[in-house]
């Protein structure tokens, strides 16, 4: 499985390619599915571009791209979009449109009980382990462990040079993570090294404008499709 992750935290400042508006984010989901997406992972986002987990602002993004793909739909649930874990559990009930699956840092306060408030709504939850926190071993311990639908590895480690050797400490680090499927995938200049790892040990990964702006031979990219095409070619 391929995952393209269409914008992220990013905004306009990055490109005028970066997707914000539903239109622009099923728009772009259309093209990278066709490109060869099998999920879409998206950061919903306000008028003014800021990350929001509010049903008006969820809606709107999930219908506009479920009205052009026929693919799994995943949003974020970071902290950075609702600090408060209580009050992130109160966006996760009020939402009227449910997300096929969500994302959750494991290391952020708050995660199991966010988890634990997807999974009683039949959404499937990612979870989210970052390199260099105490994701791992917070999800080592969790009692839903076995019930997330995957574990999203997300390495940190931007260096190139680097950014392999910290994506398999991240993964001895997770051990049988539950016995459950792993999407291992990094970011900025660790993108493609992660990206190529994780095609040599056959696991899910994904690509996409929120983790890197340029291709694998440094040109910038042109849209979220031109990435996925680019990955799969490799």
């Amino acid at each position: 499985m391929i995952q393209v992750c269409l914008n992220g935290r990013r905004s306009a400042v990055d490109g005028a390619r970066v997707p914000m508006s539903p239109e622009e984010l099923a728009g772009a989901a259309a093209e990278a599915v066709a490109a060869g997406a099998s999920s879409v992972h998206v950061h919903p986002r306000t008028p003014c571009g800021q990350d929001s987990l509010s049903p008006r602002v969820l809606t709107p993004a999930l219908e506009a791209i479920r009205a052009r793909v026929r693919v799994p739909v995943g949003v974020t649930t970071g902290a950075w979009a609702e600090p408060d874990p209580a009050a992130r559990r109160a966006r996760v009930r009020a939402w009227p449109v449910l997300p096929d699956f969500a994302s959750v840092n494991w290391h952020e306060d708050g995660a199991e009980e966010v988890a634990g408030e997807l999974l009683d709504r039949g959404v499937g939850v990612e979870a989210g382990i970052w390199s260099g926190t105490g994701g791992a071993r917070r999800f080592a311990l969790s009692r839903l462990g076995p019930r997330v639908l995957r574990v999203l590895a997300e390495v940190t480690d931007a260096d190139p040079a680097t950014a392999e050797a910290s994506a398999r400490a991240l993964l001895a680090e997770l051990d049988t993570a539950h016995g459950r499927p792993v999407l291992l995938h990094g970011e900025e200049g660790g993108t493609w090294p992660v990206l190529r790892l994780a095609r040599r040990l056959n696991l899910a990964t994904r690509v996409g404008l929120e983790d890197t702006l340029f291709l694998p031979d440094g040109r910038p990219a042109e849209s979220n499709a031109q990435l996925v095409t680019a990955a799969l070619s490799r």
